[in-house]
């Protein structure tokens, strides 16, 4: 992820954390099946990476799902992410294995990325998170991170499902346990799309039983047309742009909201 879970953020997949912690699944909402996790990975190193061993830099690693795998494969990876939860579970599936995989935990946006990848990756919609100002200064710092040659790949979110994702209905419930409580408490979530800024927002809100507490938590969405993401890649130095129907190189109807573009430093 590339940002923690906080009051007001902007950021994408709030579940993501909790959700990916768990080692099998049998949907790609929060999270995804490591079927599909695998086939991306396979993508990835075959026709990427050429099946060279390569050092890689996941930007957003979340619980390190394509870090690890990667590291496997034989290639150098390094895995940035906010959040603890999904750093320490990324270590966690290290293990004792003399992996070549580092887990930073730390944000995107100011951390040192080190430099000479050949290869950067955020996947999974989080570049969406960002403003285009925001992202474009991310992506520049991306480019400054990749070896001459050296490739980006982003899996971005489609435009229209962004604005299909504000149309889901209000939730209220009660619940003893939840992503934003441990303990009993009351949630509200509900979905706005605003037009102007071309953002989907999302408002999760919780109100703890036995103290009152409310909190207030956001998520903002920034839905760009395939022109847009070009024209933010080119601003941010990238050439030979390509793009895919989704992170496993074909159409995958199970990734409808999603697909994948290369670009070279």
């Amino acid at each position: 992820m590339a940002h923690g879970l906080k009051d007001t953020v902007e950021r994408p997949g709030v579940q993501q954390a909790n959700a990916e912690r768990a080692s099998i699944q049998d949907h790609d909402a929060a999270s995804r099946r490591l079927k599909t996790v695998e086939a991306h990975v396979k993508w990835i190193n075959e026709a990427v990476l050429r099946g060279q061993s390569s050092r890689v830099l996941d930007l957003g690693c979340g619980p390190g799902l394509y870090a690890t795998r990667l590291a496997r494969l034989g290639h150098d990876v390094t895995g940035i992410d906010y959040s603890p939860a999904s750093i320490e579970h990324a270590r966690e599936s290290v293990g004792s294995d003399s992996l070549a995989c580092e887990l930073i935990e730390g944000d995107v946006t100011s951390a040192n990325l080190g430099g000479d990848f050949d290869l950067a990756m955020m996947i999974f919609g989080e570049i969406n998170a960002f403003d285009r100002d925001a992202a474009l200064k991310l992506l520049a710092r991306a480019h400054g991170s990749i070896a001459p040659g050296g490739i980006l790949l982003l899996e971005p979110s489609i435009d229209s499902s962004i604005r299909d994702s504000s149309n889901r209905a209000l939730i209220a419930q009660e619940q003893t346990q939840g992503l934003f409580s441990d303990h009993p408490h009351f949630y509200v979530q509900e979905h706005r799309w605003l037009e102007e800024e071309r953002v989907a927002q999302t408002r999760f809100i919780t109100e703890d039983a036995e103290t009152g507490e409310v909190r207030d938590y956001g998520e903002r969405l920034f839905a760009w047309t395939e022109d847009e993401y070009r024209e933010l890649l080119v601003s941010a130095g990238f050439n030979d742009i390509a793009v895919y129907p989704s992170l496993s190189g074909e159409p995958d109807i199970t990734q409808r909201g999603l697909f994948a573009i290369t670009a070279r430093a």
